[in-house]
Parts: C-alpha cells; structure tokens; sequence
C-alpha cells in the first residue's frame, strides 16, 4: 500500500434485500423504506458503504440530495402504479401479477431513449454486433459484459435498463472480439468510449483484456472511459488491493501515445468534497489521463445555480475539465427529475457567469437527442417573440455539426421534441430533427450510425 492514504475498505453493495439493516442503522422513518422497497420493484436500487457513510446527510433525509440521488423515492412512478405495486407485492399469491406488472410499468418508461436500441447499434452481414453503439462517426461506444453494474445506483440514469436483468434491453459485448473487428472495417473511428454500467467495477486483470486490445489498432487514438467510480467508490483508485495496478495499466495506455480520458460523473459537489475522492483524481491524473466532468441537470439534486457553480470551481480545483451540463433524457423516472429548458438556461447562465476563465470549459444545457447531442446557447427576444438559440454540437449527420437553429420559447418544455423549430430553419436541419430524410436526399445506409433516425415519443 502506497504510504500516507488510509487503510483499504472492503467494497459491499447495498441493495433492496439491506433495507431493513439500512433503516435500523439511520432510523429511517418506515414510510421512506416502503416507498423505497416498492420503487425499487421497478427502479434498479444500490448503494455501498461510502456511499451511506462519506455522502449522505441523514439529518436532511428524504430532502438530501445525495439520497435523493441514491434512494428511489415517492414521485418517481405514477401514484396508481405505486398502489398497485404495494398491494400485488403484500400477497405471495400475486408473484405472477406482480412480475406483470413491473414489465408494463417499465415499458412505459421509455428504456432506451434517443434511438440507442434500433439506431445505434452497429450490424455486420445483416447481424448486429452486441455491445457497440456507433452514433456518431468518429466514435463507437463499447459495453463490456462484466462492465454492466456499478458501485452505486443513479435514480435518474438514463441506462437504468442495464441493471434490470433484461437481456432484451441490456448492451453487453462478451469480448473485445467484435469491437476489434468493427473498427478494422471502419478507420474512420478514432475514438472508443467504454461504457456501461461502469468499467471500473471490472477487476483490473479484466479491465486490461478489454483495454489492451485497442492499443493494436493504429485508427484509434482515444480511450475514454466513462465511469461514476470517483464519486461512488473512489477507493478503487486508491486503497482497492489492484487500485495500483489500474493506475499501471493506465500509464501503459498513455504511454502508447493515446489519449487516456476519464469521464467522470459528478452530480453534486459533496461528491469532490471527501479526501478519498481528490487523492483519486490526483493519482489518476498522475498517470497522464485527463479527468473530463459531466451530470445531468436533475430536479431534487442540483437544479440550482450555486451547486454548479461550487461543483466546476472544486473540479477546476483538482485540476479536472468541466465538460457537459446534460439536460435529463426523457426515461425512467422522467417527470420527477426534468428541469424545463428554459429554467436550465438560467441555471447554467447564472452558474457560468461565476467561473474563472479555465472553468468555462463546461458547455450546456445540452440534450443527448435522437438527432445529435444540441445545446441551448440562450434566449433571444425579437419583434415576433422569444426563441431558444440552438446549436448542434454533434450530429448522426457530420455535416450538421456546429449548426445553429432557434425555437420557440417555452416555458414548460424539457426536451427536444416539445420544440417548435422556427419554419426558417434549413431543410436538412429540420429533417433531422423531425427525423426525416429532406426531399431528394439518398438515404444512408440502413444499419449504420447515420441511419435515418425515428423519433421515439412524439415528433417535432
């Protein structure tokens, strides 16, 4: 053990099974726990030691915004399908109802939003290839099998069917085998983000047979990864029994003349707060990796100015990079968490306007939509009304990259497809964003990341 970092703690999981313990250990009120029991029926629920030591306030609970973050909560599903969770779960004899009725209220989440399922994924010989997801041109997203979990659960994550197990609904590649095939077909690609779930859940033996792979593919020259660990379970960077040899296997990449970057996922600034989580971002960027940040703007968790203003100055402090301030996807628990895009621009304004210059990297409020990921650069005001300015910040279609169009101003819309795009928008734009082809266009390739994308709840 390196000198001078604390003594190792022993990673547990914490899942619905513990929430009796749970509730002993913090007194929590039994009202709370059976809300929590019949949520996470359908929501995936877990959490670990650190997690319930080192993050949540439990004098502040249900209100906390770690446990809001954590522990899924009243809201979160519709009232009716509550009552119908608590009474089907209450008799044995309804196992088969109540098995039923979690699949219904599931579908009706919208598990894989913006098009991941019948999109995304890349086919070879008319047979899709498990585990990849190839959006946009120059980046595949790759979803190791022994990857798909993380040390703690998101309430709102958008990849929550991940963790249901649903083979249907779930991306998993078995081995790297397939990925290192795709990309030989396409060098276009230079970027490769491992995904999940989480891969630092992996061992680090595991984590470098799925890793060390890329290192003989000369196309490539990114490695991200993309990981909730620092703020979950930052111990896997510096007290776990392989936390030295993960940072090995790291400088190895980055000694291969790649860019190693770690994105990192930080919803609220109690996150950095801790000892553990900064020795963390410093040992990994000691091995030459970036740390990249980025969270969703979520109600109940942070959807005020200062949480972000004090979440990019303490990651500018440990010398990461604010990168994304993402708008909520519309999935799962949705209605509970959204923030109204024009209450978003204010929050990211107000924010924004308080950072030093190397802070101002951060750009947002941006929706991962069916088009491309779009940002909302502000609000205009003209002698026909408020617009939203709008940008593609990347597109399934490169050429709409970097384009800006405008929408009506709304006061209550939280996603893309709740936009009315201004008529004078041009034809290929606003055929993306209905999720059409424009009039004479030879439609791509059916099967690839420019397929012509569908939108899955209503259109533009």
């Amino acid at each position: 053990m390196t000198a001078g970092l604390p003594e190792p703690a022993r990673f547990r999981a914490f899942g619905p099974r513990h929430l009796d313990e749970i509730a002993r250990r913090y007194a929590l009120p039994e009202d709370i726990r059976e809300t929590v029991r019949r949520v996470s029926l359908v929501l995936p629920f877990r959490v670990n030691e650190y997690v319930l030591t080192q993050l949540i306030d439990w004098d502040r609970v249900p209100e906390d915004p770690l446990f809001q973050l954590t522990f899924p909560q009243r809201g979160m599903l519709a009232g009716a399908d509550e009552d119908q969770l608590a009474k089907l779960s209450a008799d044995p004899a309804d196992k088969l109802l109540l098995r039923e009725a979690v699949r219904e209220i599931r579908g009706r989440l919208n598990p894989h939003p913006s098009g991941q399922q019948q999109l995304n994924v890349p086919s070879r010989d008319g047979v899709q290839l498990p585990g990849l997801q190839h959006k946009y041109r120059e980046t595949v997203l790759y979803f190791p099998g022994q990857g798909q979990t993380c040390h703690a659960y998101c309430t709102y994550c958008f990849r929550w069917a991940q963790f249901i197990g649903d083979a249907d609904l779930r991306f998993a590649a078995p081995d790297p085998g397939g990925l290192i095939d795709y990309l030989a077909g396409h060098p276009e690609v230079h970027d490769v983000l491992v995904t999940g779930g989480d891969p630092m859940v992996m061992s680090t033996e595991r984590l470098r047979s799925h890793l060390e792979p890329l290192l003989d593919v000369a196309s490539v020259r990114t490695i991200r990864i993309g990981t909730k660990s620092v703020a979950y379970w930052p111990q896997r960077f510096v007290t776990d029994p392989d936390a030295d040899d993960v940072l090995r296997l790291f400088e190895r990449i980055v000694a291969s003349g790649r860019q190693l970057a770690v994105m990192a996922h930080f919803s609220h600034p109690r996150e950095l707060a801790t000892d553990l989580a900064r020795r963390a971002v410093a040992r990994i960027r000691a091995t030459g990796a970036v740390v990249y940040c980025q969270a969703p703007l979520i109600a109940h968790v942070n959807d005020d100015a200062q949480a972000w203003s004090e979440l990019w100055q303490a990651e500018l402090a440990v010398g990461a990079v604010p990168y994304y301030l993402f708008v909520e996807r519309d999935t799962g628990p949705y209605d509970y968490f959204k923030v109204p895009l024009a209450r978003a621009v204010e929050i990211f304004t107000a924010a924004y306007r308080t950072l030093p210059g190397l802070a101002r990297t951060v750009r947002g409020p941006v929706m991962s939509a069916t088009p491309g990921k779009v940002v909302v650069d502000g609000v205009e005001e003209t002698p026909e009304g408020a617009y939203f300015r709008l940008r593609m910040l990347q597109a399934r279609d490169p050429a709409l990259v970097g384009r800006p169009f405008r929408a009506r101003y709304s006061a209550t819309a939280a996603w893309l497809d709740e936009l009315e795009p201004d008529p004078a928008t041009p034809a290929d734009l606003a055929a993306a964003l209905r999720g059409t082809a424009p009039a004479g266009a030879t439609p791509p390739p059916a099967g690839g990341p420019r397929a012509a994308h569908r939108t899955e709840r209503k259109a533009i």
